[in-house]
């Protein structure tokens, strides 16, 4: 499986300047296979080191950070010679052991030479509640689930996805019935690794559906293990509100859906702790789209999408053949996993900042604003091939934007003031003036 996260990794190895990384990411979304692999691909030696119930590294950790007494105790536990630069350190499930993200500092200042990568199932979650660590002294680097192209490469498609990164777009709309079919099948799927590899190898949804449930319980459990007590309710709440959240024509969070009567400060903890766990992103609303974006965020209004179309298929137990007949995939869902799918793609980009927009009557709403670089652009996302784009053109008329876009089944199109990107070529926007 290649994930493009890998050449993000070995930059990082590269760096002259280089500290050590810690890896963000959700569960199961492939932080220690990545990690492993991308040690094995590129360094003589890993040493992989668990903390989760490790009696050992927890009472190393526990006393003196010195980095050589560390290293000595490193050595020890991997069972053979760490040497700078050929030997790759890996700190897993390393929200087990705070004063390990501690000592992250000090291997920065005293031994730079060593490479060390750490990772964890709710690392976020760790680091929100005060693990002591430096900002200036760490690297950060997110994983998120497969995006459409990867799961094209893993499905052994790497011609289609190749085509869908190049630009031709009348080549894209000969194959348009190919790339739609394995879109529908990535809305099924998704891009968490173990079904991804479960339907490569077997093509069966329904043994695939079966893992996603399997995830959704593990996440179910960390809530009550990880989450104070007081508040795992509220999150149970919250969770289970996603799919009817996202079914909704406005897709703003409504805490009415959450409970009747529901305030905002009886859940906001309840929603952070599922954003820092990596679970649900969060995007904003703003009032206007000026430079910076994030100064006009709104924060008591946005929506949220959960970490994974496939995995909100599956929570919103929508059916498999729902999915994959004709159209209804997209006319059933009522455009939930498009939007989400949208949002996913979006979220990959590090060089964008994305929130949403509706106007103070709520009549308008365009469901996605970009700022790259010093420029605004609106993104409407369309299920099918209805292109009526009354919210877009509503917001052209009121703020000017120097392009928009519109994402749809339609083939690419250029118009005076519009650009269309079929949703399969989504990887292809490439903003401009």
């Amino acid at each position: 499986m290649e994930r493009k996260s890998l050449l993000d990794l070995e930059k990082w190895k590269n760096k002259a300047d280089r500290k050590p990384l810690i890896l963000h990411g959700a569960r199961q979304v492939g932080k220690t296979w990545i990690l492993k692999e991308f040690g094995r691909r590129t360094y003589k030696n890993v040493a992989y080191i668990n903390f989760e119930a490790n009696t050992r590294m927890a009472a190393l950790f526990a006393s003196s950070l010195d980095t050589q007494r560390l290293l000595a105790g490193l050595r020890i536990e991997a069972g053979f010679p760490i040497e700078p630069g050929t030997t790759l350190i890996i700190f897993d499930e390393v929200q087990e052991n705070p004063r390990a993200l501690t000592a992250l500092k000090y291997f920065a200042e005293n031994a730079p030479e060593y490479h060390i990568v750490a990772a964890g199932s709710l690392l976020g979650i760790a680091m929100h509640g005060g693990a002591s660590f430096p900002v200036g002294k760490v690297e950060f680097l997110n994983l998120y689930p497969l995006s459409f192209q990867e799961f094209l490469w893993a499905l052994g498609e790497k011609p289609l996805a190749e085509l869908i990164s190049g630009g031709d777009w009348p080549m894209m709309d000969m194959f348009r019935d190919k790339l739609v079919e394995y879109l529908k099948y990535y809305y099924c799927v998704g891009g968490m690794p173990e079904p991804v590899s479960q339907f490569a190898g077997s093509k069966d949804l329904t043994k695939t559906r079966d893992i996603q449930n399997q995830l959704l319980k593990a996440y179910d459990q960390d809530f009550s293990k990880y989450a104070e007590p007081s508040i795992v309710p509220r999150i149970r709440a919250v969770w289970g509100s996603i799919p009817s959240q996202l079914a909704r024509e406005q897709r703003k969070f409504t805490y009415g859906l959450v409970r009747e009567g529901a305030r905002a400060r009886d859940y906001e903890i309840a929603i952070q702790w599922l954003c820092d766990a990596g679970l649900l992103n969060k995007v904003y609303r703003i009032s206007k789209p000026n430079i910076p974006l994030r100064a006009y965020q709104e924060g008591n209004a946005f929506k949220l999408f959960m970490v994974d179309t496939g995995l909100l298929a599956a929570h919103a137990r929508i059916p498999l053949k729902t999915l994959l007949e004709g159209s209804d995939l997209f006319e059933e869902a009522k455009g939930a996993l498009t939007e989400q799918y949208v949002a996913q793609e979006l979220r990959l980009r590090d060089d964008f900042n994305v929130c949403y927009w509706s106007s103070d009557t709520s009549q308008a709403e365009v469901d996605f604003i970009v700022q790259h670089a010093d420029s605004i652009y609106p993104i409407e996302v369309k299920a099918s091939e209805n292109l009526q784009s009354k919210s877009l053109k509503a917001y052209r008329d009121k703020f000017n934007p120097p392009r928009s876009y519109r994402v749809s089944l339609s083939p690419y199109r250029e118009e005076s003031w519009l650009t269309n990107l079929p949703l399969y070529g989504l990887f292809g926007l490439r903003t401009r003036q």
